[in-house]
């Protein structure tokens, strides 16, 4: 079983995990595709939207400026995208507009960029 990223390398593996940039992510979740997937945070919104919007504050820093609190949420988002692309669609013809990538482009990565 794997072990989770310390603080000293949470930084690296969530650069890693998160593969779209800032304004990559910011003009995707203005999106009606962004906003259509994802388990409702109780707002109406998605908890997937949510840590999308919390990922762009964090690119936005520069790494001596993260809290405990931004590593706390680095590790959520290595381990969402860890378990979510593990669960991949039954066809590679399905990727390109599933639900799928949209949750995990709302975590800030896009499967497609790893191809």
């Amino acid at each position: 079983m794997a072990t989770a990223p310390q603080p000293s390398d949470i930084y690296a593996t969530f650069k890693e995990d998160v593969n779209m940039t800032a304004s990559e992510l910011e003009k995707w979740l203005k999106t009606d595709e962004s906003q259509s997937v994802g388990q409702d945070s109780g707002d109406g919104t998605s908890i997937g939207h949510h840590s999308g919007e919390r990922i762009v504050d964090i690119l936005h820093k520069k790494k001596v400026d993260l809290t405990p609190d931004d590593e706390a949420h680095m590790h959520k988002v290595h381990s969402y995208v860890s378990r979510h692309s593990a669960q991949g669609p039954q066809h590679a013809a399905d990727v390109e507009t599933s639900r799928w990538r949209y949750s995990l482009m709302n975590w800030g990565h896009d499967p497609l960029k790893d191809k």
